[in-house]
């Protein structure tokens, strides 16, 4: 049997570092050997992990990548809300370690990306495609960023915007739907999260595979075999 993998969770002590802990101390197959949070340094730790798993906020991914690219672990990144100046500050500094990097590791809703750009493909240009999101109020970011990725996956095979709508409320833990029509016909394509631990252990899966791969930068579609 092969050794655990070591893994360091970032944003450990939010909604999603909770569920992360939770499904880490759950799975045989993964050893958490950290957690840090907001006050914490990671750079005491990180040297005792095979991966680092960021879930904390987008303004300090770029540190976590430093740190973890200098220390030459895999990094899954599954904060969202960069902005694209954030975003190309990230990719210049994890050209040289393995990086899974994505907006939703619901291996349900990475089905919807697959799924969504088939049926694109399919229909053709001439449908209409919106995008409806709902998460808790408490989300900062609007639209998620799995809305926004589903809009990048629409534009590049329909070769336009498709708008997204966002709602918040109650304590929605994650809604997305995207909806394709035409003159007396429509096809509905929803995914719904009815936990964190959902998201959690696609994220685990994601580091799991990441210890394995070449440097690079992938995404969940990657870790699935969906591309």
């Amino acid at each position: 049997m092969s050794s655990p993998v070591k893994v360091i969770i970032c944003g450990a002590k939010g909604r999603m570092g909770g569920a992360l802990v939770a499904c880490a101390q759950a799975d045989p197959e993964i050893q958490l050997v950290g957690g840090v949070d907001l006050g914490d340094d990671l750079g005491k730790v990180v040297g005792k992990c095979d991966v680092v798993v960021d879930f904390s906020t987008h303004e300090t991914t770029a540190t976590i990548a430093k740190l973890t690219a200098e220390h030459k672990k895999a990094l899954v990144i599954g904060t969202t809300g960069h902005t694209e100046q954030e975003k190309q500050a990230v990719r210049g500094i994890i050209k040289p370690i393995t990086v899974v990097w994505s907006s939703n590791f619901s291996t349900g809703v990475n089905v919807l990306f697959w799924t969504a750009a088939k049926i694109a493909e399919i229909i053709g240009p001439k449908w209409e495609a919106e995008i409806v999101e709902t998460h808790h109020t408490a989300k900062k970011d609007a639209p998620s960023g799995t809305a926004k990725r589903l809009q990048e996956i629409l534009k590049r095979v329909r070769g336009r915007e498709t708008p997204a709508h966002s709602l918040r409320i109650g304590n929605v833990v994650g809604d997305h739907t995207v909806i394709f029509g035409t003159f007396g016909e429509r096809i509905e394509l929803t995914h719904r999260a009815g936990s964190r631990e959902t998201f959690a252990r696609g994220a685990l899966l994601a580091a799991k595979w990441a210890v394995k791969q070449k440097p690079g930068l992938y995404d969940m579609q990657d870790a699935l075999g969906l591309k």
